[in-house]
């Protein structure tokens, strides 16, 4: 399935990176030769290199000397890359209800992030999809541990493929990861600063539907179901005057804002909160006080390796399906022995992989999981720090999300007095029709710019591939979105 190849190299500081590659040329579920280059692989960072993170990495199919390099990060925290992989940005998808070597066959997506970028896919933070750790006191992250243990990754990843080290470097991700994307960009910039080696070409960054204001994404969720008249402008206005526009901090002790978010969560009970046009497959919806911003209580049960439900082709489904029943054909390939195997996972270090730890992901009004610590509560202020560098962003929001939705994004956007410049809730196009709206913003040498995806849910390019995909070609290649 490939070679194995352990390198031992000199950093700056002089102490010993281990690393180790596998170039995968076949994979379970394909039929032939991958049309594209994948590498797999552990590169062990944190002290004494306890915490071994693994990565899926894949050349750009367009210009790889020439084009971006970025890392993606999936939310949770603790949800493993795979998901970004076959249903998001990545080069593969599954063919659901159709098996080949005993797992989910496997065809090509026309729309992978990895025809323009050379893109890692990354198992952070540890003991997440096949990462692990070599000591019992390195289980336990944290958002600031695990924004320093992925920059470090980052500067032992262009170190270990040199080749990379002047191609343009964006951290991206969705979801929670957009608490620690800024704190990563921030951290390689101030270390390009100090002169770390190996200096990288850090560009910027950018991230989907992204957690940065815990308080006030919670928040908005409110006003975004006012909005799109979930909930009436009376008891809108109701709420926001009892509970003084604070929800996500409401005082137990105030009980006609109590009485007030239990009627807004009521009306939203049979709401999915991730896509309001989806089936609701799960227990009541709550949107503050007892909701879970990141996941649903009741997942469990979706995030393991379930028997599979034959599905035909996406295009054929009706609007009963349940999008979560998609997720077990990932469990059912990951957990395979030959895949494992393809992949060149250290035998015995993971036991199950799982599409999400839940000892990690975020509970929001929890300070804690038993193996990470939500120690950032907004990440606003290195938004501000990086607005002050010569950085690009984008900041793009499925409209239909009401996890973190857009207003609350464009609220702490507006905060850190950026000027609007050319677009100002411009429509963009795909194939001649409209697929959001878009405005761009700049302070000095930093350019940032939001955009909403029409129709799509949390995980936008889940729900509008060719859209987002052509939204970040443009991206990339500085032309307007």
């Amino acid at each position: 399935m490939g070679f194995l190849l352990i390198l031992f190299l000199l950093t700056s500081s002089s102490t010993l990176i281990a690393f180790s590659q596998t170039i995968v040329k076949t994979l379970p579920g394909y039929p032939g030769p991958l049309p594209f280059k994948l590498e797999t692989g552990y590169i062990g960072v944190g002290e004494d290199e306890a915490v071994q993170l693994f990565y899926y990495f894949v050349e750009s199919e367009g210009n790889p000397e020439e084009d971006p390099l970025i890392i993606w990060l999936a939310g949770g925290p603790g949800c493993g890359t795979l998901r970004a992989f076959f249903y998001e940005i990545g080069p593969m998808q599954i063919q659901y209800g159709n098996y080949m070597d005993n797992v989910p066959a496997l065809q090509l997506d026309p729309n992978s992030w990895t025809k323009v970028a050379n893109v890692i896919y990354l198992d952070a933070p540890t003991l997440t999809g096949y990462s692990y750790t070599k000591t019992p006191e390195a289980v336990r992250s944290s958002d600031t541990l695990s924004a320093s243990q992925t920059a470090e990754f980052l500067r032992k990843f262009v170190k270990t493929h040199p080749k990379f080290l002047k191609n343009p470097m964006y951290v991206t991700g969705i979801s929670y990861s957009g608490i620690v994307i800024p704190i990563i960009t921030e951290e390689l910039y101030k270390g390009n600063d100090e002169g770390l080696e190996p200096i990288v070409n850090i560009q910027g960054y950018m991230a989907g539907n992204p957690l940065t204001d815990k308080t006030g994404d919670i928040n908005s969720r409110l006003e975004y179901a006012y909005r799109v008249a979930l909930i009436s402008e009376e008891l809108f206005e109701s709420t926001k005057r009892s509970c003084k526009g604070d929800y996500a901090e409401a005082d137990s002790n105030n009980l006609q804002c109590m009485l007030d978010i239990d009627e807004v969560n009521k009306r939203v009970g049979d709401i999915n909160i991730q896509q309001i046009l989806d089936p609701d497959c799960d227990p009541a919806t709550n949107l503050v006080r007892g909701g879970n911003p990141i996941i649903r209580r009741g997942n469990r049960k979706s995030l393991q390796a379930n028997p599979i439900k034959m599905f035909p082709e996406r295009s054929s489904l009706t609007d009963s399906f349940c999008r979560g029943d998609y997720y077990n054909y990932a469990t059912l390939w990951a957990n395979d022995e030959n895949v494992m195997r393809a992949l060149n996972v250290r035998e015995g270090t993971v036991k199950e992989w799982l599409l999400c730890n839940l000892d990690m992901k975020y509970n929001y009004g929890k300070p804690s999981m038993p193996s990470y610590e939500f120690n950032i509560q907004s990440s606003i202020v290195y938004h501000e720090k990086l607005s002050k560098r010569n950085c690009r962003a984008l900041i793009f929001s499925g409209d239909h999300d009401m996890m973190v939705p857009h207003v609350g994004t464009r609220n702490w956007i507006s905060s850190i007095n950026l000027t609007i410049t050319e677009s100002n809730w411009d429509a963009w196009y795909t194939n001649g029709q409209s697929s959001g709206y878009k405005t761009s913003y700049a302070h000095d040498n930093y350019t940032l710019v939001f955009a909403t995806v029409k129709g799509a849910g949390h995980t936008a390019p889940e729900f509008k591939p060719a859209e987002c995909f052509e939204m970040v070609k443009r991206w990339f290649a500085h032309r307007p979105i």
